[in-house]
């Protein structure tokens, strides 16, 4: 199990793969730096202005050259700090705060978990529903830097929630929802247009609700 480091000696970074979030970026980045200086935003082959806007915002930008899946940018991101603590956030979000990050936050900064998961109430109801029906998919979380390096396979998921879930299980880490009030996401048929955000979303609960099975292949 992990262990918090000594009071006052721990070095937290905000980290936030991204993938063309040029109109919400910016504000993700800047309420991590209400917490922390160390915000890195990973462009995952963005082709709209993603990184020039994180950036400006004053985050520490790493620009992947292709789209290569969550997974990578994440790992990406876990590179290019040396913070003890992460959190880990999406660059879509709406309605973020301090207070949120905070609530991620401490429970791992106490040692009372290795792990905690925020999950959305009260910010919309298509973001609501699909958190409350698949909350082991969320992609809000902190825990130790290391602890996260040491997921299987990590940098290979596009979608790499349903990976470090399951080394949850499979090391015993102590884990647990956090209720984040008023959060919620751009919703994919709204950034991409109906039909081809009704695609990407399918392919990516496709892609995550296939982990295991697609884990068990020779």
């Amino acid at each position: 199990m992990t262990q918090p480091a000594a009071s006052g000696t721990t070095r937290v970074a905000v980290v936030i793969p991204a993938f063309n979030e040029e109109d919400t970026v910016a504000n993700v980045v800047r309420v991590g730096l209400t917490v922390t200086p160390d915000v890195v935003v990973v462009s995952d082959g963005s082709s709209d202005s993603t990184a020039r806007v994180a950036r400006e915002a004053g985050a520490h930008v790493v620009e992947l050259n292709e789209n290569a899946g969550k997974g990578a940018a994440l790992l990406a991101a876990l590179h290019a700090t040396q913070a003890d603590l992460v959190v880990m956030l999406d660059a879509d979000l709406m309605g973020l705060t301090h207070e949120h990050l905070q609530q991620l936050l401490e429970p791992v900064r106490s040692g009372q978990l290795d792990m905690s998961i925020g999950v959305f109430d009260g910010g919309g109801f298509v973001t609501d529903w699909g958190n409350k029906l698949t909350p082991h998919l969320s992609g809000q979380r902190a825990c130790r830097r290391d602890w996260l390096l040491a997921v299987p396979d990590l940098g290979r998921e596009r979608w790499p929630e349903p990976a470090i879930t399951a080394h949850l299980k499979e090391t015993g880490a102590r884990w647990d929802y956090v209720v984040l009030e008023q959060v919620a996401q751009v919703v994919k048929e709204k950034k991409r247009g109906f039909w081809k955000g009704a695609q990407a979303r399918t392919k990516m609960y496709a892609d995550l609700l296939t982990y295991h099975a697609r884990r068990k292949r020779p």
